[in-house]
């Protein structure tokens, strides 16, 4: 047991500090690498022989590669960030609405409150009122119309 031990104390609490420091530097430098490899691929304007020699040059020389990058293409990297953000965030709009059911088409309420105002005019009976409300609420009636026809009656 002639190995020497290293107990907390033989290493400074300095020394912690700046390996902890390295450490987060190197982190860092791999998510930088990555949101450079990412945003190759994203950038439209680049042609697929430009995407790849900015490939090979990120890969073969990392540091140097991804440094010239962000001089060289930086300015736009966050515009190309935040146009795919906002296209994700009304894609993800959009399934929602279509879930929910409201793209273009009216709710139950709307459609009572059309017939009742349709029959408060007299352009419909009691009865055909109460079969319209009938097919509303059981969800058969066709919804995203402008209200309900009325039958051809010479009223």
């Amino acid at each position: 047991m002639s190995a020497q031990t290293y107990l907390a104390y033989d290493y400074p609490l300095l020394s912690v500090f700046w390996s902890i420091l390295l450490f987060f530097l190197w982190i860092m430098w791999f998510i930088l690498l990555f949101r450079v490899v990412v945003d190759i691929f994203r950038d439209d304007d680049l042609s697929g022989w430009a995407k790849a020699g900015w490939l090979v040059f990120t890969v073969l020389l990392p540091f140097l590669g991804v440094f010239v990058y962000v001089i060289a293409r930086g300015k736009n990297m966050g515009r190309r960030e935040m146009a795919q953000a906002r296209a994700q965030q009304e894609a993800f709009d959009a399934r929602i609405r279509q879930a929910a059911g409201s793209e273009g088409r009216s709710s139950s309420v709307d459609e009572l409150a059309r017939l009742s105002e349709i029959r408060d005019s007299g352009a419909i009976t009691d009865d055909e009122y109460r079969r319209a409300k009938e097919l509303v609420l059981t969800g058969h009636a066709p919804t995203g119309q402008s209200g309900f026809t009325p039958p051809a009656s010479g009223r």
